[in-house]
């Protein structure tokens, strides 16, 4: 379910992780934004595939911020019971788990926790029963 409500806490994707220094309106997000350590891992695979310096000094740069500025939610054994319902509830919606991995195990920290996800893409998270979703706006700089 997309939701528009303002929460006090919740997560937010890789996506909107990577746009935050860009986002219009800061007011979108939670009051106490927080990620998880899948977003940690995915931002980890940046700087190793870079294809030239500068862009491997940025995405390294930006890990390093997100490692800073924020604790990170474990993938535990919540989130890993919770995964089977995301995985199911993907399977009954005619999606591929595996082709959206970093999601699935963050919708699924997302359910463990009682927590929305703040997103800039709210179709990467489609079909996740139970799941409440905040579409965050695509900055436009």
């Amino acid at each position: 379910m997309i939701d528009r409500v303002r929460h006090d806490r919740g997560i937010l994707d890789t996506s909107t992780v990577i746009l935050l220094n860009r986002l219009d309106d800061p007011t979108v997000l939670p009051n106490e934004p927080l990620i998880t350590a899948i977003t940690l891992a995915e931002l980890s695979v940046g700087p190793l595939v870079a294809k030239s310096d500068h862009e491997r000094t940025a995405r390294q740069a930006h890990l390093q911020q997100a490692e800073a500025d924020f604790a990170a939610l474990p993938f535990d054994a919540a989130a890993a019971r919770a995964f089977g319902r995301v995985a199911a509830s993907l399977r009954q919606a005619g999606r591929k788990t595996q082709t959206r991995s970093y999601d699935a195990m963050i919708a699924a920290t997302a359910l463990a926790n009682a927590l929305p996800i703040y997103t800039c893409n709210p179709d990467d998270f489609s079909g996740i029963e139970g799941l409440d979703v905040v579409a965050v706006p695509m900055p436009t700089r």
